[in-house]
């Protein structure tokens, strides 16, 4: 009977252990760290990193139209191997700029895998009861510095100060 209580007892201490770390998971005590926010913060990645490739592509095709011409009116040889330069390290830029899409489809791999661990981990805590994760204490692994404090960005879109609102600070 002692050996059958140290087993419950055990097992017990066990089942406050994973409410612990459900808790942790689903509801951190630093905000900064939600789980269910993760895949929204690397699918602004896939797009501020798209929308800059974009802008140095655009840049690139301009630049490239700019030396077409240049090359049109000039009759120096040297000057049109610079200009040959000019467009080779454009073509360089281009193909520099193809990154952005292999990056985008490792993150939202990355995105259906933390998603995939979200359902899980919901899944559990459903399981569990909400109300008792939601009981648990969930401790903090470490205080934030006096800066970490102070800055609450980079924002999603849609959320934060516009940058108008911040123009409107310095009025």
């Amino acid at each position: 009977m002692d050996r059958l209580k140290q087993e419950f007892d055990a097992l017990l201490c066990y089942i406050h252990r994973v409410r612990q770390e459900i808790a942790a998971i689903s509801r951190p005590a630093d905000e900064d760290h939600h789980f269910d926010s993760m895949g929204d913060q690397l699918d602004a990645i896939v797009k501020a990193t798209e929308e800059a490739t974009n802008t140095i592509m655009e840049a690139m095709e301009r630049n490239e139209e700019a030396v077409g011409k240049l090359r049109d009116k000039n009759t120096d040889p040297d000057q049109a191997a610079l200009l040959d330069q000019i467009i080779d390290n454009g073509n360089d830029v281009f193909e520099s700029c193809s990154f952005q899409d292999i990056t985008g489809q490792r993150v939202n791999k990355v995105v259906e895998s933390i998603t995939y661990v979200e359902k899980r981990v919901n899944a559990l805590v459903d399981m569990l009861g909400k109300v008792q994760v939601a009981e648990v204490e969930v401790p903090v692994d470490r205080e934030k510095t006096t800066d970490e404090q102070l800055v609450s960005g980079p924002q999603l879109e849609g959320d934060g100060l516009s940058q108008d609102d911040v123009n409107k600070l310095f009025d």
